[in-house]
């Protein structure tokens, strides 16, 4: 009888998807709940991800013609009440403070004191207040477009929690804009989802497909909502960042009004659009395996991690020096624009233990240089896409050389890897009984169906089976089909199950 083959995770994917999630996250040193209920600390590693994901969003929004402000954390009570749609959709997330200091009773212990004279929200997303100032800003015609984009952390007061997918206060960017025209709002909507996809693809090397929410699915108070939906390892849908086309809905509770060419007063047309730190969370479950967490080169905190080998204490110092002289040179070569990042881990710690905190860890590439290495003037690496095990010798100057072309290898075959998945997990249905066998599956994927879009159906549906439409794919939107369940005219739908 074979034995199962040890892995560094465990739980493995198949035996516990959601706790092996969170022990990848444990393993690879990312993040950990905090003291506060519900929140968590996001330390150097995750954090250096999320840093990069920032950096290159920043910089196509900036290449946009975005430009980064910052509003406050606090929302007075009727400035929400304006708008009651969208009131409705985050009532019971919302953190309100209601006082504004703290004082010792008789006995020493904190009590609040102050009452405010207006509860204050702390923002669960800002249309609301920033609306309120942009009708300051907007007078005319000629003050658009405004396109505005804040990087903010926002309170959500969830029961169920998990690390980088679901957390009361998370990280995220949040675009506000204000445009003269409807045609001009709907180009922005799907612009800024097009940067996000493109982003998602090239980037996290995460498949996503491009779509309208259903009105059920739609951001409260929006026209439209637009999304990019990815699937995760245990195929799930991950709704990874959503673009709202707000119509002049939000315009007319804040009176953002202008002057036209023409000198009339129009209501302005406003989108809003944010990704947050659950892009981490996608990243982990697209790409991870047993072993522990897999990075894209292109998102990874370093590339490329050198390993001193030294079994004897003489050799120490020339394999360290040769190791720095590596470092320089392969630093020196560019990836994606910029210089490569490599880590020299000289800690004085066994070789095994090591190793496997890189591999845990998700480095792209590993070297290892030993006294023989060094006399051979050749590496020793693997990479993090292949087999622990599975290593190459190549000379230094040879791999030094090709290190971007590898490091492209590696972003392309992880992109290509997710997008099999999801295409081989994905499935055209056609009748409501294969349907219903599809997701009577615990493990079922993305279901592509005709649906008439009856909300009330939808509904059902989503209690029953415990699935949702996750979108009407952009590539499909022109496209009539009978409805599987009702016989309607209707568009064809992505059905799956969600986090």
């Amino acid at each position: 009888m074979s034995q199962k083959p040890k892995t560094a995770i465990t739980p493995t994917r198949e035996e516990n998807y959601p706790e092996w999630y969170q022990q990848v996250i444990k393993a690879a040193d990312l993040a950990e709940t905090s003291p506060v209920r519900g929140c968590m600390v996001i330390k150097p590693w995750g954090y250096a991800i999320w840093e990069n994901i920032q950096k290159e969003l920043d910089r196509r929004f900036k290449a946009t013609g975005h430009k980064n402000a910052y509003f406050p954390l606090f929302i007075p009570m009727r400035y929400l009440q304006k708008e009651a749609d969208h009131v409705d959709g985050f009532a019971k997330e919302c953190a309100v403070v209601t006082h504004s200091r703290l004082e010792a009773d008789e006995n020493g212990q904190l009590q609040p004191a102050g009452p405010l004279d207006e509860p204050l929200i702390v923002r669960p997303t800002s249309e609301t207040i920033i609306g309120e100032l942009f009708a300051k800003w907007v007078q005319s015609y000629r003050d658009l477009p405004l396109l505005i984009n804040q990087w903010a952390n926002v309170v959500r007061w969830e029961m169920r929690t998990r690390l980088f997918l679901r957390t009361s206060e998370f990280l995220w960017q949040e675009g506000h804009t204000v445009h003269a025209t409807e045609e001009e709002a709907m180009e922005e909507t799907r612009t800024m989802l097009d940067v996000y996809a493109d982003f998602s693809e090239k980037y996290l090397a995460m498949p996503v497909i491009k779509g309208e929410k259903t009105e059920a699915e739609r951001f409260p108070g929006a026209v439209s909502t637009y999304s990019i939906e990815a699937m995760m390892q245990d195929k799930k849908a991950l709704q990874a960042g959503t673009s709202h086309f707000l119509g002049q809905n939000f315009a007319k509770s804040s009176s953002i009004k202008f002057l036209n060419a023409e000198s009339k007063e129009e209501h302005a047309w406003t989108t809003s659009w944010g990704v947050s730190t659950r892009l981490v969370g996608g990243l982990i479950m697209t790409h991870s395996d047993d072993d522990g967490l897999v990075l894209p080169p292109a998102i990874a905190p370093a590339h490329i991690v050198i390993l001193p080998v030294t079994p004897k204490p003489d050799s120490r110092e020339a394999v360290l020096e040769y190791c720095r002289n590596l470092k320089q040179s392969l630093e020196a070569q560019n990836y994606l624009g910029e210089p490569i990042r490599v880590e020299l881990d000289d800690r004085d710690i066994r070789g095994g233990e090591k190793t496997w905190s890189w591999v845990k860890k998700g480095i792209p590439v590993r070297i290892e240089v030993g006294p023989r290495d060094m006399e051979k003037d050749a590496v020793f690496y693997a990479r993090r896409d292949k087999a622990v095990k599975d290593k190459v010798s190549q000379d230094t100057k040879t791999f030094v050389s090709e290190i971007s072309a590898l490091l492209e290898n590696i972003q392309s075959q992880l992109y290509k890897k997710a997008k099999d998945f999801q295409k081989s997990h994905t499935q055209v249905i056609d009748s409501q009984e294969d349907f219903e066998a599809y997701f009577s599956q615990e493990d079922a994927g993305y279901a592509s169906v005709g649906f008439c879009l009856d909300s009330q159906l939808e509904d059902e549906l989503a209690k029953r089976l415990k699935i949702s439409v996750r979108c009407i794919p952009n590539d499909t939107v022109s496209e009539t089909v009978p409805c599987i369940f009702t016989g309607k005219e209707g568009k064809r739908v992505i059905f799956a199950r969600s986090y």
